[in-house]
């Protein structure tokens, strides 16, 4: 529960980190101090200074934006952030590694919280250790409000509210379409999948995760009838063409199976997700959706193989605090497309929906999702019977969010064709 009697509406947490500086930059770009009592937080005064003096520069609103100092593993200066604050927005990653103590603050001092992680692993520690508390607390943990997991999260949740105004009933089969994008990569993100993997190859907690496709829901639910990700090129039942696996579905569909769980099953216990790279009809189609394949498959072997990965890490990617350039941000683009399928009492139909932007998807888009989620908990703008926990953007801010986004200039629509 936002405390707006604090010093700081939001706190952007990470600030002179990529995905950090472009939150910031749109921040500043957008509102007002007068509409939002922004800080900026991080380890180093020096560069923080320098990016508050850019952003008042190219700024006719703000003058000057309050520094947050602090380090990521210092559990006492960050309580005392989380105090301060009403709601944390960070892109300190890779999670595994900086995440926690964050987390931990924010729960201990009823602080809202909402980050951009993809670490599905570090997600379902923080939804063991601190979904309870968080409960008690009225501290809303929102987890993976970018790219990962906004579009199939959000998307989903849209569609589903559709079919049931529509028709009466929820879809009972979904599917997310990564249907065209194009956009730079990080080092922090690579950072972050490399941790994801490492993960998986020395702790037991992480390889079940990453088996089961219901690791993200409550304890006690972690079952169900979703045989789940897609391994192999495959004809779309839904779409009538070929389908090759997303890289994406292993983090996005389970955080969509969570939504389900912790809303309490308003799309049913029978409710199958999937999302899938489509690649077309007839020969054409079948042998992109096999290269496509192939090629997934040789970067998660390379990647799940120790030696493999540190090589990719020392000699071929980016380090971290790397990224794409302003022209990738600014040209790139993406489109999720997103079928649901269900049955009422007059018999099947249908419920489409898409959620796209002429914007990198990794960072200028996420920057808007990002930012727009920390203004939905700053401005108490949620729709969600849950007060707090470890939730994910459906669950915990649901339809104002994809009201807000279509203000930032994204594509958030919703069809049900007669």
């Amino acid at each position: 529960m936002t405390q707006h009697s604090r010093d700081h509406d939001l706190l952007v947490w990470g600030a002179t980190g990529v995905a950090g500086r472009l939150v910031a930059e749109y921040l500043t770009d957008q509102y007002t101090p007068d509409e939002l009592e922004l800080a900026l937080g991080g380890r180093s005064e020096q560069r923080l200074g320098s990016l508050a003096d850019e952003l008042c520069a190219d700024s006719e609103a703000w003058e000057e934006i309050p520094l947050v100092i602090g380090d990521a593993t210092d559990g006492d200066r960050l309580r005392e952030i989380a105090r301060e604050t009403a709601v944390v927005c960070t892109t300190v990653g890779p999670y595994t590694a900086y995440g926690t103590p964050m987390v931990e603050a924010c729960v201990e001092a009823g602080t809202d919280y909402c980050d951009l992680t993809g670490e599905v692993t570090w997600v379902r520690e923080m939804i063991d250790r601190y979904h309870e508390a968080a409960v008690d607390a009225g501290a809303r943990i929102v987890h993976s409000c970018g790219f990962d997991s906004v579009p199939a999260d959000l998307g989903t949740a849209l569609v589903q509210s559709a079919a049931v105004e529509e028709h009466g009933a929820a879809c009972d089969v979904l599917r997310i379409y990564l249907e065209d994008a194009r956009g730079g990569v990080s080092g922090g993100t690579l950072a972050s999948g490399v941790e994801l993997f490492a993960a998986a190859e020395s702790d037991p907690l992480a390889r079940e995760t990453l088996r089961n496709q219901y690791a993200l829901a409550p304890p006690g639910e972690r079952d169900g009838v979703d045989t789940g990700t897609q391994r192999r090129p495959r004809r779309d039942a839904l779409r009538g063409e070929w389908t090759a696996p997303s890289p994406m579905a292993l983090v996005n569909e389970r955080v969509v199976r969570r939504s389900n769980a912790v809303l309490g099953y308003p799309w049913g216990r029978e409710f199958r997700c999937r999302e899938l790279i489509p690649t077309g009809s007839g020969l054409v189609g079948a042998t992109a959706a096999a290269g496509v394949t192939a090629g997934l498959g040789l970067a998660t072997a390379a990647l799940s193989v120790g030696p493999l990965r540190r090589a990719l890490e020392r000699f071929v990617f980016p380090d971290p605090g790397e990224g794409p350039t302003r022209d990738q941000i600014e040209n790139g683009y993406f489109t999720v497309r997103l079928l649901g399928r269900g049955t009422n009492v007059d018999g099947r139909f249908v419920v489409e929906g898409e959620i796209g932007a002429d914007l990198d998807p990794g960072y200028g888009a996420t920057a808007r999702m990002l930012g727009e989620s920390a203004l939905c908990l700053v401005r108490e703008e949620v729709e969600s019977p849950l007060e707090g926990g470890v939730l994910t953007p459906a669950s915990g801010i649901g339809v104002p969010l994809a009201d807000r986004l279509r203000t930032a200039g994204l594509t958030v629509e919703v069809e049900t064709p007669s």
